[in-house]
């Protein structure tokens, strides 16, 4: 089979590898019909998150069951299926509690030793505890497909964020971010009840999407200059929520700048270099909350799912440029340089 590696950085290939097999009694391989490349995928492209040489990559996909080993339950070959970022067991403690992202037993596509989204099929551990069953007839649906792909992480992403940022009917949410998760936390934000959803972006395609999914304001500028237009558009006061998901020192810095007070900040940004932007004293005085992390996918793809299935949330605008497999290399180049949001790859 044919599969996306990378070797260095900006040295991405699509390569011929083993076809993966099912390995232990749990497993199942999935033939992928939609991937997508995330804007994490880039920190390791850049060279920023250290990759051996013919590492697979990617970890958002939908497919088709090709083989279920003896110990699968819950599928069986022909099932359309999504995977979230992260596989796991569904019997820990973790996984009971919805934190899947901390199962012992669990793991991220794309790391060393496991298949990667970004190719042709995908061996899936603990396909019971991980996978999640989809319409078969979406499989004919190609626009209702992309949406669903977005259930894999951008989606959940989003609404992890929103929940970490206390988003109820009647709040003021502001999301620093305008990136595919940071539109998804528009659309969850949204979705929970915001009745304001100022968005801090200065990308004008972006900021339509933020506007369609259900932004109210939008702020161009940055820095000091966001902080005031956020504050004189909220009265002076800042938002209940914030959504912060790019990651960096400024990026956070600003979500705590546009706080209100006793409000609180959902970040899902990767960090990177964010630390030296949070002032701990700041937060205590304000009583603003910081929540967040690695977003828990799994635990929400079964209540998302139901309203991308009946068009109440549709993500699918975020891919805003479609390859094939052999395209993906040149997807990496089309993020890397912001002329795409989001990347889709249709197999």
């Amino acid at each position: 089979m044919r599969a996306t590696t990378i070797h260095a950085p900006f040295d991405m290939r699509v390569e011929d590898v083993p076809d993966p097999v099912v390995q232990d009694p749990t497993d199942v391989v999935l033939r992928v019909l939609r991937a997508c490349i995330c804007g994490s995928d880039l920190w390791a492209y850049r060279g920023e998150s250290a990759r051996q040489p013919g590492q697979r990559i990617g970890h958002e996909f939908l497919g088709v069951v090709e083989e279920a080993g003896p110990g699968v339950r819950g599928f069986r070959k022909g099932d359309l299926v999504v995977a979230p970022f992260v596989w796991s067991d569904g019997t820990c403690a973790y996984c009971s509690e919805g934190l899947q992202t901390s199962c012992p037993s669990g793991g991220f596509w794309g790391s060393v030793g496991s298949d990667g989204g970004q190719g042709e099929a995908v061996r899936v551990p603990f396909a019971d505890g991980t996978l999640v069953k989809l319409p078969a007839e979406a499989a004919s649906d190609d626009r209702l497909l992309t949406a669903l792909l977005a259930l894999s992480d951008v989606l959940g992403t989003g609404h992890h964020a929103a929940l970490g940022a206390g988003v109820k009917p009647g709040s003021t949410v502001a999301v620093v971010g305008d990136g595919a998760v940071g539109l998804c936390g528009v659309l969850a934000a949204k979705r929970l009840g915001a009745e304001r959803i100022i968005a801090l972006g200065r990308h004008t395609a972006r900021t339509d999407i933020a506007r369609a999914f259900g932004a109210t304001d939008v702020v161009a500028e940055r820095g000091e200059a966001a902080e005031a237009a956020v504050r004189e558009l909220t009265g002076g006061q800042g938002a209940h929520g914030v959504i912060e998901a790019v990651g960096t020192e400024q990026s956070m810095r600003t979500a705590v700048a546009v706080a209100r007070d006793g409000g609180s900040i959902g970040y899902v940004g990767v960090p990177h270099g964010s630390g030296t932007g949070l002032d701990l004293s700041v937060m205590f005085d304000r009583n603003i909350a910081l929540r967040g992390g690695v977003a828990p996918v799994r635990a929400y793809i079964p209540e998302l799912l139901p309203d991308v299935l009946d068009g109440t949330i549709d993500p699918s605008p975020v891919f805003d440029l479609t390859v094939g497999l052999d395209g993906v290399p040149g997807g990496y180049r089309a993020m890397d340089e912001r002329t795409a949001l989001k990347v889709l790859v249709k197999l």
